[in-house]
């Protein structure tokens, strides 16, 4: 396939307008395969040629102004169209499109629950050209009216309000007329949808799933559309530009590959946030924030879209930013920046510590095709994104800030923007230079490192901070003293608002020095920290007593930076997690610090020997939790302690115990997604069988069942199961994208590393060759979950490397090998130091 480079995308912009796309969508013609007919009206400025873009699986006929074009011409996914004159013309294309099951295009799922199917679009970046021919790219905007003609049963959802066509046969619907849009953004969802409708603010709302999570839906229906209508006003409080589509649906989709995507009218979500299982308030929280986060786009990157992938950080920073703080001033969840804080920035802080970091805002040069754009959406692009737009508001004020962002969109409303678009506006509500701000956090890779320097004088103490970096901070500094009756208690004395590097001596306080002075604190910058030792020395005895989590979240980070560059010992920091953790009250902080401590240092930081102490202490822990929260006074809090309780077991009497009883002594009660965990672990630990899988799938035959039991098969201990997942992984093309993730997640475990070392070299060519045939999303989910992590040697680092030197593959799986290996030669390092 050809990917658009850059380039050719301005010089079609400057050579054509495009006016409108018909589009006629057939989904009842196969299982294979849909019929697609599609019109394009376009303008050309003048004499010359241009080519349109479609991957079909059969091009039956294409006309331009009524003359035939040969259908031999179409070269990979190129139909060239040569000697167009100045002025209107149409191009009509007929082709059969093939489904997708790796979550490209439009993908089609069949539910092992019920039978029933159901396909959607995802046509982000250059995937439009799945489903209909389009000249492919985001400046070229247009008006898109679909039909689609579906099976009877069916409901069909578009971008804008679809109704059955009255004097037409049953199944056939037709979608409202969008406004100005790009290709990537149109979007169809059809099948025997279960729906909740509603309206407000004079539109129709609705929330849509599969039927088998239907009763799931109903029980979080008020729960979804409250968050959606508060989110809806409070964005239109602070957007004087109105929402620009003519209805709001949300459609919770399977085997989705992303949280969400944006789509104008019809936002799309992974359908696992339709609950069949009990989750803490933290998941719910997350669940709101997608919300709120997609709704973000349709004002920017929907209203107002970048010109080319370069300024993808405009459309996801911007909406990462919103998300999270449209929910603290319009929800039930008050603390969304804890959670920001100790998990998604993580994110972004490990990604631009890679050999594969970028800028926020890349040069363009550094983005010539969409493959290379692809490679962008990732931890910078989002978390260091929405890092720095909330620097930047704590620099600039929200009142400039959104001052500036209403500019924005009222000058290019339905139109394109580029980064100096955003910058110019922002420039124009405030008297700051906007412009160098932007060329030090926007245009510069890597993370600063802010550390204190503490001297003590007569009834008075000094604060220096040492920069390692580049960037301006505007921080603020958390000074606690000791409680005097509960010295496992903290209180604050002041917080101390500073501009880094300081502009002036380092700050002089009057009093003895505090116990604990927190650099960052409230967490408005995006940087390391490091503590002074006498602040460490009281963090480690009193980080639970820190009276605000925020803060917790900052001393947290600084702890988990430090391991990963060597500073800190592995075993100090679950020490410390022992310690501390049976005394948080904030459930994002004991998520974000057991996730950490499970996935990296328990698995990948510490030796065999070590791991075995590792996973008592994270047991030991979880037990503490577990009976800490045995009166039912925080059921998110208990749910999580027997999460990690599971996973690291290294005994299966507990987990049998539960399992045949259904239940963990004084709840939870084992619903499906515990069974299958315990399951899995049981799996692991050898202590159940095939028969065992098949009778817990028997009960429950669900999409996730079939994910839990491929996960199960995969873990089993036998050389026999090792050998049947890896040829379903590697020698066939049969599993969907979620069977893929959820078979090769089963397949490697820390506590098999011999049964399966003869698949780690394997891993490499077998990878390549499965993102050659199966394309990016696949090639994402090989690095990602067919990767043997726990190999943490010199040999798998140096096979690996190896690979990435010799080996031709496509750009989406190099990039992943390329952080995964970087990710284990920093696993060797800590083990090391």
């Amino acid at each position: 396939m050809s990917v658009l480079t850059r380039d050719e995308a301005q010089t079609r912009a400057q050579f054509l307008d495009v006016h409108r796309y018909t589009i006629a969508l057939d989904l009842t013609t196969g299982e294979d395969t849909f019929d697609s007919r599609t019109v394009i009206h376009f303008t050309a400025r003048a004499a010359g040629d241009t080519f349109v873009e479609l991957k079909p699986a059969a091009l039956h006929s294409a006309t331009l102004d009524g003359t035939a074009l040969d259908p031999a011409a179409l070269d990979e996914n190129r139909l060239a169209l040569t000697g167009l004159t100045a002025g209107p013309h149409e191009l009509r294309i007929h082709a059969d499109m093939r489904y997708s099951r790796t979550g490209e295009g439009m993908h089609r799922f069949t539910d092992p629950a019920d039978g029933e199917t159901y396909t959607y679009t995802q046509l982000f970046m250059d995937d439009v050209q799945r489903v209909f021919a389009a000249f492919d790219q985001p400046d070229l905007k247009s008006v898109f009216e679909l039909t689609v003609t579906a099976p009877e049963e069916w409901t069909v959802l578009g971008n804008g309000v679809a109704a059955r066509t009255p004097e037409g046969p049953a199944g056939h619907w037709t979608i409202a007329p969008t406004p100005l849009i790009s290709t990537y953004l149109v979007a169809v969802a059809a099948g025997p949808w279960h729906s909740v409708r509603t309206e407000h603010a004079g539109l129709p709302f609705g929330l849509h799933c599969r039927r088998s999570l239907g009763p799931h839906l109903d029980t979080d229906a008020d729960e979804i559309l409250s968050i959606t209508r508060a989110c809806f006003d409070r964005y239109h409080e602070k957007f004087e530009e109105p929402y620009p589509f003519d209805s709001y649906d949300q459609a919770f989709v399977p085997e989705f590959n992303a949280g969400a995507m944006e789509n104008p009218g019809l936002v799309t979500f992974r359908d696992e946030f339709v609950y069949r299982s009990a989750v803490t308030d933290t998941e719910r929280q997350t669940r709101a924030m997608v919300v709120a986060h997609e709704m973000a786009h349709m004002w920017f990157g929907d209203l107002v879209t970048l010109a080319w992938w370069d300024d993808i950080w405009l459309n996801e920073s911007f909406a990462e930013y919103m998300g999270y703080q449209i929910l603290t001033e319009a929800t039930r969840f008050t603390d969304t920046w804890v959670d920001f804080g100790i998990a998604r920035k993580a994110w972004g802080y490990d990604a631009d510590q890679r050999p594969s970091t970028h800028p926020v805002a890349p040069d363009p040069d550094a983005v010539p095709d969409t493959a290379s754009a692809l490679l962008n959406f990732d931890g910078i692009s989002y978390a260091k994104g929405a890092s720095a737009l909330r620097q930047l508001v704590a620099w600039l004020g929200d009142k400039d800030f959104l001052a500036g962002i209403n500019v924005h969109f009222a000058r290019h409303k339905f139109g394109n923007a580029t980064l100096a678009d955003f910058i110019d506006n922002l420039a124009s509500a405030t008297e700051r230079d906007v412009h160098a701000w932007a060329a030090r956090w926007l245009r510069t890779s890597g993370v600063d490192t802010l550390t204190p320097r503490v001297t003590t004088g007569d009834n008075s103490w000094t604060l220096d901070v040492v920069r390692d970096g580049s960037r301006p901070h505007h921080i603020s500094v958390g000074t606690y003293d000791l409680d005097v009756v509960d010295p496992a208690k903290l209180v604050a004395r002041e917080r101390v608002e500073l501009d880094v590097p300081l502009t002036e001596a380092p700050v002089a306080r009057p009093g003895r020095r505090p116990a604990l002075v927190v650099l960052n604190d409230g967490d408005l910058t995006y940087a390391k920290v490091r503590l002074d030792p006498a602040s460490w020395d009281t963090a480690l005895r009193a980080l639970s007593g820190v009276p605000d989590a925020l803060t917790r979240a900052v001393i947290w980070n600084a702890a988990r930076d430090m391991v990963r560059d060597g500073e800190l010992a592995p075993a100090a920091y679950l020490d410390a997690a022992r310690a501390h953790l049976p005394h948080e009250s904030d459930l994002a902080l004991v998520q974000g610090v057991l996730a950490f401590a499970a996935v990296q240092i328990t698995d990948r930081y510490l030796s065999d020997e070590d791991r075995r102490a590792a996973l008592t202490t994270l047991t030991a822990l979880c037990r503490d939790l577990i009976r800490r929260t045995e009166d039912g006074s925080n059921p998110g809090l208990r749910l999580t302690a027997v999460r990690h309780f599971i996973d690291a077991a290294t005994q299966p009497g507990a987990l049998q115990d539960w399992l045949d009883c259904g239940s963990v002594p004084g709840g939870p009660e084992l619903d499906p997604e515990l069974r299958w965990r315990v399951l899995t672990r049981l799996a692991v630990l050898g202590s159940v069988d095939e028969d065992a899988i098949a009778a817990e799938l028997a009960d429950d035959p669900s999409a996730t069942g079939e994910e839990g039991a491929a996960r199960c098969r995969a873990a089993l201990p036998d050389a026999e199961a090792k050998a049947a997942a890896w040829a379903r992984l590697f020698a066939t093309d049969d599993l969907s994208n979620y069977l893929f993730a959820a078979t090769a997640q089963g397949f490697w475990q820390p506590e098999q590393a011999d049964l399966v070392r003869e698949y780690v070299p394997r891993f490499y060519a077998e990878a390549v060759a499965l993102a050659d045939r199966r394309g990016p999303a696949m090639a994402e989910a090989a690095g990602r979950y067919g990767f043997p992590v726990h190999a943490v040697d010199e040999e798998a680092l140096r096979l690996g490397q190896e690979c990435l030197d010799t080996a031709e593959m496509i750009p989406a799986l190099r990039r992943k090998l390329a952080d995964q290996l970087d990710d284990l030669g920093r696993a060797l390092r800590v083990r090391g130091a």
